[in-house]
């Protein structure tokens, strides 16, 4: 199904298709030290605490037309937030064109579009390794929408929410719709790649592949930040402070656990 930025399909009742985006952030750290590690978890819990992702999760709202209904936020002990917003149709004014386009969505601003009944959630995840040399932040975030925008509109402002060093996106369009003629319609707008909704500037970070089941409308795409510069990974301090051994020995340490991460299995 080709469908051109001036067509609209016409539908026999409301657009019954659920879309479904799962976004999954990593930032890494070193944190030679027990009290290093607190300090990196502090710092995260700081930056990512609840009232800021709920701030996030509005933003997405007004990007994919919605408004906002309920919210529902906590902030955990000894660390961790969790938020979820329950979102209705937003004001319609009329569909954009870009909403049939592959194609990066807006930043935060004026931006209304169809959307209805849904929901988004954020969950944030700190851990650190048992020898206290690497710290890892998770952030998963999912934007579920039922009608004719895909939540991949909210992926740009996603990319530009969170310093991250690995990202994994999984796309779903779920159940169908049926035209006027009573003809199912399992997707409603042409997809080859998640990549295609993310920043040029973006996407020349990071190293990216795709693992996509387009038959039944599932798509996967994982990024890992191709530059290494170890002083973005130290924390409360520099390089310099460190022999040339213990930069390199750090810098594998991290670079293996990035690559677990990306590629989804324990190294050695």
């Amino acid at each position: 199904m080709t469908i051109t930025p001036e067509q609209r399909i016409t539908l026999h009742g409301f657009n019954n298709l659920t879309k479904s985006l799962s976004f999954n952030m990593y930032d890494i750290c070193y944190t030679k030290t027990k009290e290093e590690r607190e300090a990196y978890i502090e710092y995260i819990d700081e930056q990512y605490n609840s009232d800021r992702l709920t701030a996030i999760l509005k933003n997405v709202s007004d990007i994919i037309g919605a408004h906002v209904l309920n919210v529902a936020q906590q902030d955990y002990v000894p660390q961790g937030a969790s938020v979820t917003v329950l979102i209705s149709e937003g004001p319609i004014v009329e569909v954009p064109t870009e909403s049939y386009a592959e194609s990066p969505g807006p930043l935060p601003e004026s931006v209304v579009i169809q959307l209805d009944k849904s929901h988004i959630t954020v969950h944030t995840y700190p851990e650190y390794h048992p020898d206290e040399g690497i710290s890892t932040f998770r952030a998963d975030i999912d934007v579920s929408t039922c009608g004719e925008i895909s939540p991949l509109k909210a992926l740009h402002y996603l990319t530009h929410s969170f310093d991250t060093d690995i990202m994994t996106i999984d796309y779903r369009v779920r159940g169908f719709t049926r035209d006027t003629n009573g003809h199912k319609l399992f997707i409603d707008h042409d997809i080859a790649s998640i990549q295609n909704y993310i920043p040029d500037e973006v996407r020349s970070q990071y190293d990216m592949i795709d693992v996509n089941v387009y038959q039944e409308n599932i798509f996967h795409t994982k990024c890992k930040l191709k530059q290494f510069d170890l002083d973005n990974y130290l924390f409360g301090y520099t390089k310099e402070s460190l022999s040339e051994k213990e930069q390199q020995n750090i810098s594998t340490r991290l670079k293996i656990e990035m690559d677990e991460i990306y590629y989804g299995k324990n190294m050695t």
